[in-house]
Formats: C-alpha cells, structure tokens, sequence
C-alpha cells in the first residue's frame, strides 16, 4: 500500500489499495462517511466476500450537509463494537475524498492513527462529459458494489 502521509491522519490511498488492505487485514475496518441519500441511490461498497460489512456514518447529513456533530463518538463506539483498536487501520469513504479526508484526520486527533482517506472515494472525479463513476475511485477500479 502506497499512502501519501500527512501529519493529520495516515494518509491518502487508492480504493484498490483499501481494497488490498481490507482484504489482507481482518481487523481493518471501512467507515463510509457519504450521506443517506447516497447510500440509497448510488450505492455502497460491498465487502461480503471477505466476511465483513462497510460502517455507515453520516460526516454531515442531507439535505442541509450540516456536519454531524455526534461523528467521532458515533465511530467511536462503532469501533469499539467491532474490536478495533487504536492502531487498527481505519479507512474512510465518501464521494471523491474529501468529507472522508476531514474525517480520517478527526479520528486521528480521537486517537486512532492508522486513520487513511480514500483519496479517490466512492465515484472518484468527474470526467469529460460530466460524470462520475469512471475515472477513479472504487467504481472505477472494479471492486465490489451493491445498489440498495
């Protein structure tokens, strides 16, 4: 895994390399951050092959996009239910990496410094006619998704 490293969080990775990651570490976990709306209809990253499930936690809630002020004790607890310890890397996911890059560093100053962004995320950038989905991120990469 090739991480781009910051002094905020761990650093940034490709969805194959979080793919990678989950795949050769059972204890790693995948919190994706996007909102309800695009859960239900864009759809979510789909880890049933390796035994697990993606955690679901809103970094701000639609439609205000207002942060969400419960995030970091949410995750916690989340975490904790999961058997994560603070050195268990954590990887986070939104739209194209940046709600998941403010909270793979909220996580870092909660304690968790294995906390890496997705930098690419879900649908990764938009490509010449406007669209996302095919340029980068985990849709593009080809790794597993499911519609809701």
């Amino acid at each position: 895994m090739s991480a781009s490293p910051s002094p905020d969080y761990a650093g940034d990775v490709s969805a194959q390399d979080a793919w990678d990651l989950l795949a050769n570490d059972p204890k790693a976990q995948l919190i994706d951050v996007r909102s309800v709306a695009e859960w239900n209809f864009v759809g979510l990253p789909d880890l049933s092959s390796l035994g697990r499930q993606a955690h679901r936690i809103e970094w701000q809630s639609y439609p205000s996009m207002q942060p969400n002020p419960n995030f970091v004790p949410d995750a916690l607890q989340l975490l904790q239910e999961a058997g994560a310890q603070t050195g268990t890397p954590i990887l986070f996911l939104c739209r194209s990496g940046a709600r998941s890059r403010a909270a793979a560093m909220a996580m870092t100053r909660a304690g968790f410094h294995n906390a890496f962004n997705i930098s690419s995320g879900f649908e990764g950038e938009i490509d010449p006619q406007g669209h996302r989905g095919a340029v980068n991120g985990w849709k593009a990469a080809g790794l597993p998704w499911r519609q809701t």
